[in-house]
């Protein structure tokens, strides 16, 4: 079998690998071994935050539908209680962006339930 010099493919996974680092801080960003970690690491984070990501905009749609429910007078507990008693079956998500943007239709929602 011939040998075979992998000097071409080496500088092929260096580059693309250094250039999925630029930007990054100190040796990480210039150093293979380091960079190899580094994008490690970065990949785990990047995982894990994206799962974080979607609590955290449950949580927003949450406190959004809270604040509109407080000035009608409703609790969020109540309202989300009321929905699932009437089938009403409109996910967090689409019911705070009725609040905040067509509140003539979320209006119409709660004379629905009360």
């Amino acid at each position: 079998m011939a040998r075979v010099k992998k000097g071409v493919n080496a500088l092929k996974t260096r580059r693309n690998v250094l250039k999925q680092v630029k930007g990054y801080r100190f040796g990480r960003s210039k150093k293979e071994k380091q960079a190899y970690e580094a994008i490690a690491h970065a990949g785990t984070y990047a995982f894990a935050h994206r799962r974080d990501k979607k609590g955290d905009m449950r949580r927003l749609w949450n406190v959004r539908l809270n604040a509109v429910l407080n000035s009608q007078g409703l609790s969020y507990s109540k309202f989300i209680g009321s929905l699932k008693k009437e089938k009403i079956e409109l996910n967090r998500k689409v019911l705070s962006e009725l609040a905040a943007t067509h509140p003539a239709t979320f209006s119409r929602i709660l004379s629905k339930i009360s």
